[in-house]
Formats: C-alpha cells, sequence, structure tokens
C-alpha cells in the first residue's frame, strides 16, 4: 500500500475497514471489530492490553496495522489518539467528576447525574454519528412505503414501540413487529415489494431480528437499520443503515440518542409524505 492510500485520520481507517472486511481474514476481522467498538481502549492501552481485550496475539495488532499501510502497531495507534484530541471536550470529564464526587452525595443521586452525564454524551455523539445525506435517502425510503414494518427485540424493542405510536398519530401506516401471540414471521410474510422495513439491534445482537431483517431483505424490500457497530449483521442485508453508539453508565447503557434519532426519523418520514402529497 502506497503512503497516500495509508488512513490518515480515524474516519479514513474506519471506510478502509468497512470496505474490505468481507476478506479480512478471522484473526485481523476480530481486531477490527473491537477496535472501531472500543476506540479509548486503542488510543490509550498497551499492545499487550489491548491483546488480552480483544483476544488476540499482540503479533495480531502488528499485522492488523500493517494490513492497512502502518509500519506498526504504534503508528496506528496515533490515529486513535488523534481522534480523541480532535473530539468535542466535555463528557468524559464530567463523568468523571461525578465519579469522584458520588462519595459525598446520596447514592441515588450520584446514579441519576450519571446517567444525565452519559444521556448528553451519547447526544453529543449523535450529531456527528449520522450523515445527512444517508439521512434524507432513509427518509425518502421509508416515505414511500405503503406499509413501515418495525422490527426489533429486547433493548431496542422501546425504540420501534415509540415510533409505532408516534406514526399512528401521524396516520402513517405500520406493523409493529414483536407480539405476544408470536406470529412476528406471519406478519412479515405478507410484506411486499412496495412496503419498507425499519430495523434495530445493538450487540449482542438478538438472533430473532437479524433473521427477520434478512429475510425481508431477501424478499428485495429495503431496509432501514439502526445499529451500534459496521461489523453488525444488521449492516450487511440493509438498504441504508446507521451506526450509533450509546454511552453508558457504569455499563448500563440508555436509549436517549437513539430515542432522539427514532423521534427525528419519524417526525421527517411524515413531513416528507406530506411534501410528496402536495407534489
Amino acid at each position: 500500500m502506497s503512503n497516500e492510500q495509508v488512513p490518515q485520520d480515524f474516519e479514513a481507517l474506519k471506510t478502509a475497514i468497512l470496505q474490505r472486511k468481507a476478506v479480512l481474514p478471522k484473526r485481523l476481522k476480530q481486531v477490527a471489530a473491537y477496535a472501531l467498538d472500543n476506540p479509548d481502549e486503542i488510543a490509550f492501552g498497551t499492545a499487550a492490553s489491548i491483546a488480552v481485550s480483544a483476544d488476540v496475539q499482540p503479533s495480531t495488532l502488528v499485522r492488523f496495522a500493517q494490513h492497512f499501510g502502518f509500519e506498526g502497531f504504534s503508528s496506528l495507534q496515533q490515529i486513535f489518539r488523534a481522534r480523541l484530541r480532535e473530539r468535542a471536550p466535555g463528557y468524559d470529564e464530567r463523568l468523571r467528576a461525578l465519579a469522584e464526587k458520588g462519595n459525598d452525595e446520596l447514592e441515588s443521586g450520584a446514579i441519576l447525574n450519571g446517567f444525565i452525564a452519559a444521556g448528553h454524551k451519547s447526544l453529543n455523539a449523535l450529531t456527528s454519528a449520522i450523515d445527512p445525506v444517508r439521512f434524507d435517502r432513509a427518509v425518502s425510503i421509508l416515505a414511500n412505503a405503503a406499509t413501515i414494518y418495525l422490527i426489533a427485540k429486547r433493548r431496542a424493542y422501546p425504540i420501534t414501540s415509540y415510533m409505532a405510536y408516534a406514526f399512528g398519530k401521524l396516520k402513517i401506516r405500520c406493523q409493529l413487529v414483536g407480539t405476544a401471540a408470536g406470529i412476528d414471521d406471519d406478519m412479515l410474510a405478507f410484506a411486499g415489494e412496495s412496503d419498507a422495513a425499519f430495523a434495530v439491534s445493538f450487540a449482542p445482537y438478538a438472533a430473532e431480528t437479524i433473521s427477520q431483517a434478512l429475510a425481508v431483505s431477501g424478499k428485495d424490500i429495503p431496509v432501514v437499520s439502526l445499529t451500534d457497530s459496521v461489523f453488525s449483521p444488521l449492516a450487511e442485508c440493509s438498504t441504508v443503515w446507521f451506526e450509533l453508539a450509546e454511552a453508558d453508565h457504569t455499563g448500563f447503557r440508555s436509549l436517549s440518542a437513539s430515542m432522539a434519532f427514532a423521534m427525528a426519523l419519524t417526525v421527517a418520514v411524515a413531513e416528507k409524505r406530506q411534501q410528496n402529497a402536495v407534489k
């Protein structure tokens, strides 16, 4: 790889990984997934500690770096450190300050403040995580659908549940996939080429969500999805997909940014349909 092709920043590296993920050897793919899901750990960790966390040998980190044109792992690591310097500061510091202050507060109050700070961090990252052009394309796909099928399970289910409520109020035909009767696949069997689907799943990915999204995509029905990694199985079967990782507090992740995204998408779809009706 020539110097001109070596990724010069985090976004360029992410793009290169996405372009080659299908042909990466198994261990290098494992490093790529860990690096994109844990960029701060790559920036601050040592080769030995990162290798343990990623469950690979330190030599695999070197091979990964060289695969993308870097001289060694330390050169690759500079990309991740530069990302931290360029990022809008504030919320990491707030979280650390809250943790230090927690001993002087009621424990419940410290927990509340921790989740508020994590929510702020997620929302702050949302502004740079979503490409407006891709968002507009997703809105057009859903706005032109006769019926929008909403697919999600477990932690992601509240997102599509809210969207179903909002679409109903906005008089947009949709079908929430997730019933106590267990007839989800029967519902999806009605989906046709004039329809579209919106799927949501975060690691560890819900197998039923993935299989249902694959089934819909296999019928040439466009799928818009929200997930948390370029290595998410939803990315493989989606017409348009968005990557959004929520910040956590003590290991618990909220849905702050995901719900904001869902609200924006829902309202934008309604607005687009109204515009189409006027034309």
